[in-house]
């Protein structure tokens, strides 16, 4: 326990730094070692919580999501893993500025907030021991993970609009291939078109109000896909962890559904993140209302993860805190 404690602590402090640090980056955009020593950061974290899950999987003989604590430990692996990947793709440091402060806070909830007795390891309940608890809970959280990243970049959206009386129509793939201001390329999270020649671009003084227009279009135009690409990401495990879970349930307790509250909120989950796709896919939507959607998702998503164990009792509710 004093090695996991010690654990705990150093992961907090490191996400605290690389929060700052991520901050720092968007504050002098210049720095380009800020955005990479903040996703240092960030694979160093996600690193340790994999230790540290690892660790007790090794020393207990169970698959390390049995508990609040250990599910904790599992999201925030997941939203750095999402993070990162993100990153990775996009190369901005703006990912990791919005999702790493939720990592920090359950970090912090996890490991300074919970009693020690819901930290240490127990033996599983009886309806847990399957082999449907690492397909169920693993594919559950990794969908709780990206749901969650991909509803902050929709909240982040709305608050780049906010104020904005005109309309503003998005154009243009997540790369905004309209852009052509080479120096703010990251920025814009633009990629060159390998067929065209851009040494020779000369802008005119004239054109320096349309190139910053253009270049907020693109970050917008940037967040609201990778927004929609994360939560289509998300939403397909969510389908496929609910239907393991049914099957799970039917398997321990004789029924497919029972309409405990974490399965009606993850039911209720389910149907907000469908019809934001659906909104995307069949209504074209873009912008501000699917965001909309995707940001009363985030507050579903956490109802359901964590809502159920401080308000219901239910079959799920093994880390009940009430």
């Amino acid at each position: 326990m004093q090695i996991q404690s010690s654990l705990d602590n150093l992961i907090f402090l490191i996400l605290l730094v690389v929060t700052i640090i991520y901050w720092a980056s968007i504050i002098l955009p210049n720095f380009k070692l800020l955005t990479k020593i903040g996703f240092g950061g960030t694979f160093l974290t996600n690193s340790l919580i994999f230790c540290l899950l690892g660790s007790r999987w090794i020393n207990y003989g169970y698959f390390p999501l049995s508990n609040l604590y250990e599910s904790l430990l599992f999201l925030a692996w997941g939203i750095t893993f999402t993070t990162l990947v993100l990153e990775y793709k996009s190369r901005t440091s703006i990912i990791g500025s919005i999702s790493n402060p939720i990592s920090l806070f359950i970090m912090g909830f996890a490991g300074l907030s919970l009693p020690e007795n819901m930290q240490a390891p127990s033996p599983l309940v009886p309806a847990l021991k399957s082999n449907w608890l690492m397909m169920h809970v693993t594919v559950m959280m990794l969908s709780y993970a990206s749901l969650i990243v991909g509803s902050l970049l929709g909240i982040f959206f709305l608050i780049l609009v906010n104020g904005k009386k005109e309309e503003i129509v998005l154009q243009g793939n997540s790369y905004g291939n309209n852009f052509r201001d080479i120096k703010l390329a990251d920025t814009a999270f633009y990629k060159e078109d390998p067929t065209e020649d851009y040494s020779n671009l000369v802008l005119e003084e004239s054109d320096s109000e349309v190139v910053t227009k253009n270049n907020r279009l693109s970050l917008l135009e940037s967040i609201d896909n990778l927004s929609y690409r994360t939560i289509s990401f998300g939403f397909p495990l969510l389908t496929i962890g609910i239907i393991a879970g049914a099957v799970w349930a039917n398997e321990a307790w004789g029924s497919y559904w029972s309409w405990d509250p974490k399965e009606t909120w993850a039911l209720i989950t389910w149907l907000v993140f469908a019809s934001y796709l659906h909104a995307r896919i069949t209504k074209s939507w873009q912008g501000k209302k699917p965001a909309i959607i995707a940001s009363f998702g985030f507050v579903v998503v956490w109802i359901c993860y964590l809502g159920v164990n401080f308000l219901g009792k239910g079959l799920h509710t093994y880390g009940q805190i009430l």
